[in-house]
């Protein structure tokens, strides 16, 4: 591979401000690169030391780095802990009063809860679980809402050294039923529905679907949790209620201590053969880089208010709903709903009354929200933030300039975050108290990340050019392994061609001239046009640059007998869906600015318009069914995920 051609030029910069640089965790660049230099120095030595200073251990570990068995990294292996303990108990002597979770409903109802009051939900949660034969090292399905409760299932899994999986709400009575038979499932935990945009989704009737498809008998119990309650069937002795099986357990738990090593949880993520895979992470490493993530990458300080929208359904809400933001003892919001209900200011509505100072968002959400009212951030009081981060996928420098100078100020750091459920936290991202950041670039690995750069023989690509990213040496939250498949593991992620070594993160990236890093879309993503080799992100980028027009666009590839591949763009405009000539004239103009922006290579062969994008209700673009569609296939995947699977046929006509 000769290098993916880096073609969006990006000059603008934007450093951290003084004052902000005085009070960061990590303050300026010399501080960033002198932990740096201390894991180059000492690797085992600069882990072992923040294990120690981070985590509370029941017993203390010795070996830090084991890599004889590589690439199954073991840390801190002959350490024993709880999550639970280091979430919860940690805080009941320093600030048992303190607002752990700020919930707010989708009606707009809200609950607070202390980490006093949580800890002793947790614990009598727990104790419902171990009453009903859940034990160490099972495995239990969590299909539920954003809500307090779901948290409780999550901390109260940890807490008895139960393995739990949580499926989004948003996932099909299939998806449930394979992940409840890939993990091995004793017991479901679920709610009865969830409440979203004014609209009541059921949750139990899929449950009872999945079993009813098979392969589920293993499961003795199903514990709901009542959120609407919609009149559900409840199969005895199987299905319990939640508020029943709680009744009369003690708030008190003693934590099931385990080894550092023991799986904290699966989470399932897709895969390219279709089969989901079943992400293994481990108690130790993984809590610990959500604590030092929540503490460099977002400057935890005590007195901020965290707000990161995700579900706990993907790996960024585990992390930094679940696990993170409670490990290091901060109030945090847990959202329910949507952010365009009952309007398009309901995120800057809640940042406004909650104070929020941290905002962690996806691109997706971001560019929805530009198109639902670009200039509606000025109508809240947004001063409380400090920091705006951004996670998910690559974000278009355009859209960054938005966030920065309309939801930010202009004086707010922004963190673009690049990593991945196998990464468990943060890779590479800005530091905001360090940083001069540049539009659309991620740009340096965290202390202790070995990442570099790559052409397909695993040699580094130098500054300047492209390639794919990997990182050469394990951190503590590496996934573990494949659920059950330890050979897939192998191959998905540490594949011969890259000395069988290297963990290949399946994203190209370029560096520039400086050393940045920049994340081009996954390698599936770049297209090879002419024999230029382009990420799809920069055509995405360049389209939603034409700001006149584009609110949002994502972009694939399809075969094309002249030049290799063709390039297809899925456009949404500011205005009204066009048809006929009219969709004509503006898909022309498209590839007139394409071509202006990037250069004619680039330019869309076909340009299809629709009023949305096909996304999971999570706000994920579905780039396989994208894909499918350039390709002219009949879509034969489960669409059941998606928000709005009727946009699939408005995407079938090129213009």
């Amino acid at each position: 591979m000769s290098g993916i051609e880096s073609v969006l030029q990006e000059t603008r910069k934007f450093p951290p401000s003084a004052e902000f640089v005085k009070q960061a965790n990590i303050s300026g660049m010399a501080a960033y690169h002198a932990l740096c230099a201390e894991a180059e120095k000492d690797f085992n030595g600069f882990w072992a030391r923040l294990a120690r200073e981070n985590l509370l251990w029941h017993k203390p570990f010795s070996n830090v780095l084991d890599e004889s068995n590589a690439p199954f990294f073991k840390w801190f292996s002959d350490g024993e802990m709880n999550a639970s303990y280091n979430c919860l108990d940690r805080h009941l002597k320093t600030q048992p009063e303190k607002v752990a979770v700020i919930f707010e409903a989708d009606d707009g109802k809200i609950t607070k809860i202390s980490y006093k009051d949580l800890h002793a939900k947790v614990c009598q949660f727990a104790n419902a679980l171990k009453a009903n034969g859940i034990r160490l090292g099972d495995r239990v399905i969590i299909y539920m809402p954003m809500a307090i409760e779901t948290i409780i299932a999550m901390q109260a899994c940890a807490r008895i050294g139960a393995t739990h999986s949580v499926v989004f709400g948003g996932f099909s009575a299939k998806s449930l039923q394979e992940r409840i038979i890939d993990a091995g499932a004793v017991a479901v935990i679920a709610a009865d529905g969830q409440m979203r945009g004014g609209k009541e989704i059921p949750l139990k009737p899929a449950v009872d679907e999945a079993f009813a498809l098979g392969g589920c008998e293993a499961v003795k119990n199903v514990i709901v949790y009542k959120r609407t309650g919609s009149a559900i069937a409840m199969h005895a002795p199987r299905d319990k209620w939640w508020h029943e099986v709680i009744a009369g357990q003690a708030s008190v738990c003693e934590p099931t201590w385990v080894n550092a090593e023991h799986p904290l949880f699966i989470l399932y993520t897709s895969g390219s053969t279709g089969k989901p895979k079943g992400i293994q992470h481990s108690t130790g490493g993984y809590l610990l880089w959500a604590m030092l993530t929540m503490k460099w990458t977002f400057d935890y300080k005590p007195s901020d208010v965290f707000w990161c929208t995700a579900d706990v359904g993907w790996v960024t809400g585990h992390s930094y709903v679940c696990y993170g933001p409670l490990a290091v003892g901060a109030t945090e919001i847990v959202f329910e709903g949507v952010p365009t209900y009952p309007d398009a200011g309901r995120f800057w509505k809640m940042i406004q009354d909650h104070k929020c100072t941290v905002f962690y968002t996806a691109p997706t959400a971001i560019r929805s929200l530009i198109k639902a009212g670009g200039d509606l951030p000025k109508t809240y009081d947004l001063s409380s933030l400090r920091i705006l981060g951004t996670v998910g996928e690559p974000i278009n420098p355009e859209a960054w300039m938005w966030y920065h100078e309309t939801v930010g100020g202009g004086r707010c750091p922004i963190v673009d975050t690049w990593w991945q459920t196998e990464t468990g936290g943060h890779m590479i991202t800005p530091l905001p108290g360090a940083t001069v950041t540049k539009p659309g670039s991620a740009t340096f690995p965290l202390p202790g990340v070995v990442a570099d750069i790559v052409d397909e023989t695993g040699h580094s690509v130098g500054k300047g050019k492209g390639g794919i990213l990997v990182i050469k040496r394990p951190w503590p939250a590496i996934v573990r392994t494949i659920w059950g498949d330890p050979e897939r593991f192998k191959k998905t992620y540490f594949p011969e061609d890259y000395h069988g070594k290297y963990y290949l993160a399946g994203d190209g990236a370029t560096y520039d001239e400086e050393g940045y890093i920049r994340i081009m879309g996954r390698i599936d993503d770049v297209l090879n046009v002419s024999g230029h080799r382009l990420g799809t992100m920069e055509i995405e980028s360049a389209l939603v640059a034409n700001t006149k027009l584009v609110a949002e666009a994502a972009v694939v590839g399809r075969p094309d007998d002249l030049t290799g591949e063709a390039v297809v763009a899925f456009v949404v405009l500011k205005g009204a869906r066009p048809s006929g000539d009219e969709a004509k004239k503006i898909a022309a103009e498209l590839r007139e600015w394409v071509g202006k922006e990037i250069g004619p290579i680039a330019k869309p062969k076909d340009i299809r318009f629709g009023d949305n994008l096909p996304k999971t209700r999570s706000g994920k673009i579905m780039r396989r069914l994208l894909r499918s569609l350039a390709k002219g296939e009949a879509i034969t995947q489960d669409v059941s995920t998606l928000e709005n699977p009727s946009i699939l046929d408005q995407l079938k006509q090129a213009s």
